[in-house]
């Protein structure tokens, strides 16, 4: 039997190192993005706005379509941040599978 212990600790500072980059980006441009797009979800990677999307699904579908297994910021652009942790995502249990796509 293997046992597997996580140190979650280590895990959330290394996930939230993983989007820094997308964070700060996202805060830069967060006045200008609800004059924009008020209540659109933003797809970022790296320092570049993907695109914009109506609804969460949308956003993380086409962030899994054109990044896999890459790290990628999908948030809502509103003026108070609501952070969502999906631990499942972070622990590799969960995966994105970049192949099936919902866009027709």
């Amino acid at each position: 039997m293997i046992i597997k212990v996580y140190d979650f600790d280590y895990l959330k500072t290394t996930v939230t190192k993983m989007l820094e980059q997308e964070r700060q980006f996202f805060e830069q441009h967060r006045a200008e993005w609800l004059t924009k797009f008020p209540g659109k979800y933003v797809l970022v990677k790296g320092e570049e706005l993907i695109g914009t999307f109506d609804t969460v699904d949308d956003a993380l579908t086409e962030g899994a379509r054109r990044f896999g297994l890459e790290s990628f910021l999908a948030r809502r652009v509103e003026q108070v941040e609501k952070e969502i942790n999906i631990p499942a995502l972070a622990l590799g249990i969960l995966r994105a599978n970049p192949t099936r796509s919902n866009h027709r």
